[in-house]
């Protein structure tokens, strides 16, 4: 499975936030978007890359763009790793139907959690760029979520 290649419409999709209420694709319409798939909470990379990005949020919010983190964990468990963490980025579960939403954005791993892999959304709910860690392990440097942001603000598609 490929993800979801730049220029392409966000698919419609349905994820939980902490306090159960749905978060589809209507809810990144007129704003950037940074979607962060990561495979567990509380695992080591999962919380070095939620450290990572914390110190770059204001940054982001600089350029109007929103971070979003998302695991096929359930929410009370994603609920318990953003107040573990300190974290300020909204944590979105794809817990049921479990991967539905990773698998939408061809970010969905075979042994069923997602794949490490960021997708900058355009406020027009156009994918403009997109990455995926060649391994569940790698943590993507705050350098390539720049990257994505910066294709938001060309507001073109980028490979």
């Amino acid at each position: 499975m490929s993800v979801i290649a730049a220029g392409t419409p966000a698919p419609s999709f349905r994820l939980a936030r902490a306090d159960g209420s749905s978060f589809t694709e209507r809810d990144l319409e007129g704003q950037g978007s940074v979607l962060v798939f990561y495979p567990f909470a509380f695992s080591p990379v999962c919380t070095d890359q939620l450290h990572l990005y914390e110190g770059v949020l204001g940054e982001l919010a600089e350029q109007g763009v929103v971070l979003y983190g998302v695991s096929c964990d359930s929410t009370w468990a994603q609920k318990a790793f953003r107040e573990k963490l300190g974290v300020s980025s909204e944590q979105l579960s794809d817990f049921e139907p479990k991967g539905a939403a990773c698998a939408a954005f061809g970010v969905l791993h075979e042994g069923g959690f997602a794949q490490r892999a960021l997708i900058a959304i355009g406020p027009d709910g156009v994918v403009r760029w997109a990455f995926q860690a060649s391994s569940p392990a790698e943590l993507p440097p705050a350098e390539l979520l720049r990257e994505g942001v910066a294709a938001l603000a060309a507001k073109r598609p980028a490979a």
